[in-house]
């Protein structure tokens, strides 16, 4: 009986070769993704702000815009989309899906607008990822020059002796001005008419008109005003003085000590945005904010340029909800 030929020994993969080649594997199925990730961003990107032009969000959207496009390798573009108190435009960026929108975070509609509205378009911890707070600005609280008061002190007593006889402007119902200026309502127990505006813009119109008497506005878009002698600033929300304004002081050192309000933007993703996207941006942002040419901008307005991680502004959002939320619900502020 003939014998079958004896056929050669296939080589046994060592257990190494195997794991080296299981790691080959992988690495080729994740490749795409690692592509597409290190692409990103593959056009340009909306930059939502859910205000009119010419609030002191405007000015730390396009200086980190601006920064932004020059490290992202695309535009970075800002789109103005006011109205409900800024609910508009975060309804349509919390169901933005196409991986290249963002919006401008504020303390009207992150810490404001879930304790006035008794149903929101959105859910500001849910639909959105905080990215990076990107600046605090300083609330400034000023009036029309013919108001015959020349500081806080002398303000507050005049309005106590003429209660219902002083309006104030703001930028809407809920409106970081308006939540400024009833704080200080609250802890100088003052009574004023509030006239709510569609805007920074058409309120401050009607304040260096004379139409109004006083305003509680962020420090940048007010500095070019207090400085022309338009309008008088009898306090700063900081709580030191400011390098702007150094004769003006702040409302704590005019007999409210601990005192302190500023306005505060930041920029959010939608909930969708992939994580690596997020972190990139966060990590951009912190360098744009910080860049010269942002820097000199920022900080010559007033603005104090943050540039925090997403988990920090996380946590700095949920504290200023909890702040907030006493001071709404006690001060009985309702939507438009």
């Amino acid at each position: 009986m003939a014998l079958l030929p004896t056929l050669p020994a296939t080589p046994s993969l060592t257990r190494r070769q195997l794991l080296q080649s299981g790691s080959a594997l992988g690495l080729a199925a994740t490749l795409p993704g690692l592509h597409a990730q290190a692409n990103w961003p593959t056009k340009s990107i909306r930059f939502v702000v859910p205000f009119a032009p010419g609030g002191s969000s405007e000015i730390v959207a396009r200086s980190t815009a601006a920064e932004l496009s020059k490290s992202l390798g695309q535009s970075v573009y800002v789109e103005n989309k006011p109205g409900a108190a800024g609910n508009i435009a975060m309804q349509e960026v919390a169901r933005a899906d196409d991986q290249h929108t963002v919006v401008l975070g504020h303390i009207g509609t992150l810490a404001v607008n879930p304790y006035i509205f008794p149903k929101l378009p959105y859910d500001p911890n849910k639909d959105f990822q905080p990215v990076s707070l990107l600046a605090k600005v300083p609330s400034l609280y000023v009036v029309h020059p013919d108001v015959p008061a020349k500081n806080l002190k002398e303000f507050v007593a005049y309005v106590r002796a003429n209660p219902g006889k002083f309006s104030y402007g703001s930028a809407g119902n809920g409106s970081a001005g308006h939540l400024a200026f009833e704080y200080l309502k609250m802890t100088a127990n003052l009574f004023m008419l509030h006239v709510p505006y569609k805007g920074t813009g058409p309120m401050m119109t009607d304040l260096l008109s004379g139409r109004l008497d006083a305003a509680s506005v962020g420090a940048s878009a007010l500095l070019p005003f207090i400085k022309s002698g338009k309008v008088r600033c009898i306090a700063t929300g900081s709580t030191k003085r400011l390098a702007q304004l150094p004769d003006v002081p702040t409302v704590a050192e005019q007999g409210f000590p601990g005192f302190e309000m500023t306005q505060w933007y930041g920029m959010l993703a939608p909930a969708n945005l992939q994580a690596g996207h997020v972190e990139r941006l966060a990590a951009e942002c912190k360098k744009a904010v910080q860049a010269p040419d942002a820097l000199k901008r920022l900080q010559g307005d007033a603005a104090d340029p943050i540039g925090g991680s997403p988990a920090e502004f996380a946590r700095f959002i949920a504290t200023e909800q909890a702040r907030w939320k006493q001071v709404l619900l006690r001060a009985q502020v309702k939507p438009d």
